[in-house]
């Protein structure tokens, strides 16, 4: 009897943990500094950020951004609702609202029927839709892994473009999503997800990021950016780096899925997991008797993640508040920004 069909083992890595590794990128980019100055580029390459961002006049910036990748599920429909979900959080990560997108796609025809082809596209149009955008085109080619993500447009007021390099001494560091995606990645690919688990990262992984422009539109949140394939630390790295501050991660206070830690613990990881601490752990800190699999839940790469936020340390308990009134019911205070080397310190 044929076996069923499987997304999730067409492709060699899924989801954000097919991401280059966080030192691959830096080596890549590292003559980005070389291009000429444009003064309407309020944000290019120069932080790791999540988008660019284009100042066209007094009151308009422009946000670009793209994202695609490979499966981390087997529904077709799901694929394309994480996919577009995840690229169009780069926009609400800058403080902007997304005004459409364009479809990238790359496909073995030879392997996957037309119609789950289609349910891909469905399953994006279906987060644009609920984002308020059209997907008004795209590009699409023959591939011998399945491939899909978007490129999406935004707008936003240049007073309100929050960058992950404002970050703060005395902030408070605020996560908006629990973190596990990864873990339960790789558990999908073993066939070792309980069902609830599965619909608990959908739901993670579906829900837009829409609260960002409310973020931005506050004075005391000073800097934001999405947590995805570098994990919690490499996104939060990034951020210390480019605001030059320490920052204090509690372990305890991380939000997580609720299979997540019992999964790592029996050894479920993304080849992703070890990649990232590999890049970037010697600018870390971590407790000296933490196990591996602590370890790895930190590292793990998100899909479709949450948003870091740093916030005035007096304004952080009411926000977190109004962001889980806001749908994001893991939301938590999970560390504090000050005056240090840029590094990262666990405790």
């Amino acid at each position: 009897m044929d076996q069923p069909l499987r997304l999730s083992q067409l492709s060699h890595g899924g989801g954000c943990g097919c991401k280059l590794a966080p030192s691959v990128l830096q080596q890549l980019l590292s003559d980005a500094s070389l291009s000429p100055p444009f003064a309407q580029l309020l944000v290019g390459a120069e932080t790791a950020d999540d988008a660019a961002v284009w100042q066209v006049d007094d009151k308009t910036c422009v946000i670009a951004t793209t994202d695609f990748f490979m499966p981390m599920v087997d529904d077709p429909r799901d694929f394309g609702r994480i996919a577009a979900t995840n690229a169009i959080s780069d926009v609400y990560a800058m403080g902007g609202r997304p005004i459409m997108a364009l479809a990238i796609l790359g496909m073995p025809i030879d392997k996957l029927p037309v119609e789950m082809i289609r349910q891909i596209l469905e399953g994006g149009a279906s987060i644009c839709a609920e984002a308020g955008i059209p997907v008004a085109g795209g590009h699409s080619i023959d591939a011998p892994e399945p491939i899909y993500g978007l490129a999406v447009i935004g707008l936003c007021h240049p007073s309100e473009v929050r960058r992950n390099a404002a970050a703060k001494s005395g902030d408070a560091l605020i996560l908006t999503k629990g973190l596990g995606i990864g873990i339960y990645s790789a558990a999908i690919k073993k066939g070792a997800l309980p069902e609830d688990a599965y619909h608990e990262m959908i739901a993670s992984t579906t829900l837009l990021n829409r609260i960002g422009p409310k973020l931005a539109a506050r004075a005391d949140v000073h800097a934001l950016t999405d947590v995805t394939g570098f994990g919690v630390l490499g996104h939060g790295l990034e951020m210390a780096r480019a605001s030059g501050l320490t920052f204090d991660l509690n372990l305890s206070a991380l939000p997580l899925l609720s299979k997540a830690a019992e999964l790592a613990e029996a050894g479920f990881a993304t080849g992703a997991s070890g990649r990232n601490w590999a890049s970037y752990g010697h600018d870390v800190e971590l407790p000296r008797d933490l196990p591996e699999w602590r370890r790895k839940l930190i590292t793990d790469p998100q899909t479709s993640g949450g948003l870091l936020v740093a916030v005035a340390p007096d304004r952080a308990e009411s926000l977190v508040e109004e962001i889980r009134a806001e749908g994001y019911p893991l939301a938590a205070i999970i560390g504090t920004a000050r005056e240090g080397p840029a590094k990262i310190i666990v405790s």
